[in-house]
């Protein structure tokens, strides 16, 4: 994927948590959006480098060697979450660290900025999917945020400490 939007919905009258984009979704994409009001296979955007994605839940090896682009998880994901990524970054609702390969990535609290623009991207995934997920998370934005972190390459929170501390010396 390089450019465009794609939607995602279950038929009406479904229920439960449909999975409903399969494995290797936007690897290797450079741009566009997909917002999926359920969840992703396996290797999802993988060596995405400018993509966002918004969905319910993701398999294994997730955002393997991203370096661009952000990648929202509206519920559970696998193993190995983030291995090789040097860039971009992923919102995480109730990440399980455990799952989270920390080599290369951190999981860290949002910041105000964080927020503002998680906020808009749920609002934007509950205007085109008509997810229940994201809209009961926009009834109490204040709570939903303290549940969510950002996963984001160890290098670029090392620069962003570096540059903070020579402000602070400064």
């Amino acid at each position: 994927m390089s450019g465009g939007r794609i939607v995602v919905s279950p038929p009406g009258g479904d229920v439960g948590d449909p999975c409903l984009v399969g494995n290797t979704v936007l690897y290797g994409a450079t741009g566009g959006e997909l917002y999926c009001a359920g969840s992703a296979g396996e290797r999802f955007a993988v060596r995405n480098s400018g993509a966002v994605a918004v969905v319910e839940g993701v398999g294994d090896h997730g955002c393997e060697y991203m370096t661009r682009g952000t990648v929202v998880v509206l519920g559970p994901h696998g193993r190995n979450l983030g291995a090789g990524m040097t860039g971009g970054e992923a919102f995480l609702l109730d990440p399980d660290e455990r799952l989270v390969n920390d080599d290369l990535v951190a999981l860290v609290p949002l910041e105000r900025a964080d927020r503002e623009r998680l906020v808009e991207l749920l609002e934007r995934h509950v205007r085109l999917t008509g997810s229940a997920r994201a809209a009961a998370l926009l009834d109490d934005p204040e709570r939903a945020m303290a549940r969510f972190r950002r996963l984001a390459p160890r290098a670029e929170l090392v620069e962003r400490d570096a540059a903070e501390e020579g402000r602070l010396t400064a």
